[in-house]
């Protein structure tokens, strides 16, 4: 950002140089010149300073996100206005020091007029490189903070699932260890794999479908292994998913969702299906039997935070359909050279 800053500043005084050195070239130097040069490179400096000094104290009161639109005009028309009292002010003080006699009413619409030709189109230049390199610059903070906020939430979720998780699971293997211990060692193994693969994806934003899939699946398993058939699970995809992606634990959290807020049992088993019914969408369908005091403002927070990442990587939305006998959630599926 210094260097960005120091050639603007770099190429506004050149700009002036120039024209000074134009207006050398095709006269005779003489104090009049000399005077001119020195008040154009004041001008010139102190404008940079000026400009400096209002976008820290715009930066401070008006956001670029919010007053985007608003920060444009008013930093324009105040740094005009600047820059009109500095060529008139400077004039008077320069020209009262050195000859101790006031400008007439005349000297001042003249200079006016040069200072407007040869101020305002270099001010317009100056201003704007300044204004889109600050605004460049607020959109990558706001861009940066969205990011580390969804990798917030992301970590709210793999905190959240690890304990309660794990303390049921265990529970489950330690009864298997004293019943069956080939079926415990393939929970075992399963119970590994689900830890892995929230390891491997702990820096992620997004992850490959197929790899959400293999980490669902041995999900299920441990899920299925506690509910036994009392939960019935499918998933159906195209083949088609080389390339697909989508925020990682987006299929844990729909699926944790359904065992969580719907009753469960041997009459009425809960059916979760996974879909594509096109190539670019994911359906988790899920049979609904609601628990009496099941508390739905967690089953929106969760689908408020899908959407909320998805919202970082495209415009589609996450779409959500409830009927009387089941509960849909439609996920975007993502390209990999789109995300």
């Amino acid at each position: 950002m210094f260097v960005r800053k120091k050639t603007i500043v770099v190429l506004g005084i050149a700009v002036v140089l120039g024209l000074i050195s134009a207006w050398a070239i095709i006269t005779t130097p003489g104090p009049v010149f000399y005077f001119s040069a020195g008040w154009a490179l004041i001008i010139a400096v102190l404008t940079w300073l000026g400009n400096r000094l209002l976008t820290k104290g715009l930066d401070k009161t008006l956001s670029w996100n919010k007053w985007g639109n608003t920060r444009f005009f008013l930093h324009l028309v105040i740094g005009l206005s600047f820059l009109l009292l500095l060529i008139n002010g400077t004039y008077y003080f320069i020209k009262v020091s050195l000859t101790e006699v006031p400008p007439t009413a005349e000297q001042l619409v003249v200079m006016n007029v040069w200072g407007a030709a040869l101020f305002i189109p270099v001010y317009s230049i100056y201003f704007s490189l300044h204004f889109l390199r600050h605004w460049r610059k607020s959109e990558l903070d706001i861009e940066r903070f969205q990011k580390e906020n969804i990798r917030s939430q992301l970590d709210s979720l793999r905190n959240h699932l690890d304990p309660h998780f794990m303390f049921n699971n265990l529970n489950i293997l330690s009864s298997l260890i004293d019943k069956d211990q080939n079926a415990s060692r393939v929970f075992i193994n399963k119970f590994a794999e689900v830890y892995r693969a929230i390891l491997r994806t702990k820096s992620d934003d997004l992850i490959l479908l197929s790899e959400e899939v293999d980490f669902i699946t041995s999900y299920v398993y441990l899920i299925k292994t506690r509910f036994e058939d009392n939960i019935r699970f499918s998933i159906e995809l195209d083949g088609q998913q080389a390339k697909k992606v989508l925020p990682p634990l987006t299929l844990q959290m729909l699926i944790e969702n359904a065992i969580k807020h719907n009753l469960i049992s041997e009459g009425r088993p809960l059916e979760i299906r996974v879909y594509q019914p096109d190539e670019d969408t994911l359906v988790v369908s899920n049979t609904l039997y609601k628990k009496p005091d099941a508390p739905t403002g967690l089953t929106q927070s969760g689908i408020a935070n899908i959407r909320k990442r998805y919202a970082h990587f495209t415009e589609r939305e996450v779409q959500v359909a409830e009927s009387a006998t089941h509960f849909e959630v439609s996920i975007p599926l993502l390209q990999i050279d789109q995300a």
